[in-house]
């Protein structure tokens, strides 16, 4: 028996060490966004940001005033507005996660509602459009709001699904400035 002592301490402590190694978390789990998840249509209220995906369309191409690109294009219209305090509330990121693959909101348009100051209390309209690839093909995606210029650390990420397989094609689609909803 006094030879099998170390040996079974031995082993529980490697058995100790590998369940140690396995519940601890990864830096990802430490310091990633605290993600704040909806579906489109639903209000997702974070910290920062309360948004409302209202209306999904893919386009052949996007209009503003000056301004039109053919591509397929995803233009996604929300109602967006500052959860407690109008400092730093604005949609400095917006990406679309489709499988794998990330895409960035087109910062080409100026009418994009990227960049624009949400207030308190009240409700701005605009869109976000994104380029994708045409050979995309997938059921849904989810869209990723963020006031920070990338993605946050500990902080709230709005995250919408939105199912894309029964979504509406236009020839064309008008990109208007963000502007109060009209609620």
């Amino acid at each position: 028996m006094k030879r099998a002592l170390p040996w079974l301490l031995g082993a529980a402590l490697v058995l100790g060490a590998g369940l140690v190694t396995a519940v601890t978390p990864s830096d990802e789990d430490v310091v990633g966004p605290i993600t704040v998840h909806g579906h489109a249509g639903e209000t997702v209220a974070a910290r920062t940001i309360v948004a409302t995906v209202t209306d999904t369309t893919f386009a052949d191409e996007v209009v503003e005033s000056a301004w039109s690109a053919e591509g397929n294009w995803l233009v996604i219209t929300l109602d967006a507005s500052a959860a407690t305090t109008e400092v730093d509330a604005a949609i400095q990121l917006a990406t679309l996660a489709v499988d794998e693959r990330v895409f960035q909101a087109s910062e080409r348009p100026s009418t994009s509602l990227r960049g624009t100051a949400l207030r308190v209390g009240t409700e701005t309209t605009g869109t976000l459009s994104f380029e994708l690839p045409t050979e995309l093909d997938s059921d849904t995606a989810e869209l990723r709001l963020s006031p920070g210029y990338s993605t946050p650390e500990l902080d709230d990420l709005v995250v919408i699904s939105i199912d894309l397989h029964d979504l509406p094609r236009v020839p064309s689609a008008d990109l208007v400035a963000p502007g109060w909803s009209e609620k």
